[in-house]
């Protein structure tokens, strides 16, 4: 298979995005997934459920690629507590699976939980999916999981997602779109109003869409060479434009990657040095820190301060704003959402024990010994040596 590390997708939900609109639009891009992801739906339904079928279309004249269920003997719908996330997480963990389906899929899984949970005000083991619960959501899911998994270390952007407008029918009754489980998932994305009524975003579209692109925004799309185009189309008709999830793929430069950080800053002038010092070293060993930066300003008063910057993962930025309120006087921190570009590395042993970190640049691969395995060094001479 061909090694696509580092490459940028970029997802249009031209007519809107749902589950199996992902999946058809990836494999009409990637058509050598298509047999790692059918054995992996084949390998979460039962034979009663029924079958995927996916085949090739057209979609107001574009060509598509479509995903669908088609029936077994048992139907599409579940009930009672195979229902439940706890119930539909362990079908997913007990299935034979492809390498890294599994942590993909539930990931999924657990952002429509947390969403259905917080829509409800209940704890997480008693979320019971509804809408999700059918046999092709969880074909979807496990379907989107398998893309994910096959393509490691990829980033991803998408574009500004339709609204839509009228009225869904869940089990609770007609509610406005998107739907609060839609809603709750994507906050903090871009939306417009295309004018086309109806449902344009579905949970498992929203899940799947918050997972590739981290849950912090559309993203940054990166420019590079573009290497494939898939369109996958969903199953309604909507007048004046295709009903198609659109995805280019780009190769970018060779070595780079892109990545998604949260920077947290704060100005301080009313603690000692001693006491910014401690700070910072205890900030430096937090789990999610990225880089620590300490530097000097003058305040709106004129007084000198000290400016303390951190970059984080998203996933710790909470966590991490908690220490800084802890851990300093700051009664405020400013909030940047910022992409990075990173450069592939990793971490070699030499013969004599110590530890090189090689870089891969795009004009060759670039190397220097591991800082720490220096500390020991009796002089700087001695240091230097070492290094050579």
């Amino acid at each position: 298979m061909t090694d696509r590390r580092g490459m940028h997708l970029h997802l249009d939900p031209v007519g809107g995005a749902a589950g199996d609109m992902f999946v058809a639009a990836m494999l009409d891009a990637f058509p050598d997934l298509e047999s790692r992801v059918i054995r992996d739906i084949e390998a979460i339904l039962p034979s009663i459920a029924g079958r995927p079928e996916l085949n090739t279309g057209r979609c107001a004249g574009i060509t598509v690629r479509r995903l669908r269920l088609v029936p077994g003997e048992a139907g599409n719908a579940r009930h009672g507590e195979e229902t439940t996330y706890r119930a539909m997480r362990s079908l997913i963990e007990a299935a034979d699976l492809a390498p890294g389906t599994t942590s993909e899929a539930t990931a999924i899984l657990h952002r429509i939980a947390v969403a259905e949970a917080a829509v409800h005000g209940i704890p997480l083991d008693r979320v019971h999916f509804h809408e999700i619960a059918d046999w092709d959501a969880l074909m979807d899911v496990t379907a989107a999981g398998s893309i994910c998994a096959a393509l490691p270390e990829c980033s991803w952007s998408v574009g500004a997602l339709p609204l839509g407008s009228g009225r869904v029918k869940t089990a609770h009754g007609l509610l406005p779109v998107p739907a609060p489980a839609t809603a709750e998932i994507l906050q903090g994305y871009d939306w417009i109003d295309d004018g086309v009524p109806g449902e344009r975003v579905t949970p498992t579209g929203a899940a799947i869409l918050a997972h590739v692109t981290g849950g912090h925004g559309n993203g940054n799309r990166t420019a590079g060479s573009l290497q494939a185009i898939g369109s996958g189309a969903g199953t309604r008709d909507l007048p004046g434009l295709p009903n198609i999830l659109r995805v280019t793929a780009f190769a970018t430069t060779h070595g780079r990657q892109t990545d998604i950080v949260i920077q947290l800053a704060c100005d301080i002038d009313d603690m000692t040095g001693e006491e910014i010092g401690w700070a910072a070293g205890k900030l430096r060993v937090a789990d999610g820190l990225r880089d620590l930066v300490l530097s000097q300003a003058f305040g709106k008063k004129g007084r000198p301060v000290t400016r303390l910057e951190v970059l984080v993962v998203p996933e710790a930025e909470e966590r991490i704003a908690d220490m800084l309120f802890d851990l300093t006087t700051t009664l405020g921190l400013r909030r940047l959402v910022l992409t990075r570009h990173t450069l592939a590395r990793r971490t070699v042993e030499t013969p004599s024990g110590l530890r090189r970190k090689v870089a891969e640049r795009p004009s060759g691969d670039t190397s220097k010994l591991e800082s720490d395995d220096l500390a020991d060094a009796p002089s700087l001479q001695v240091r230097r040596r070492i290094i050579g």
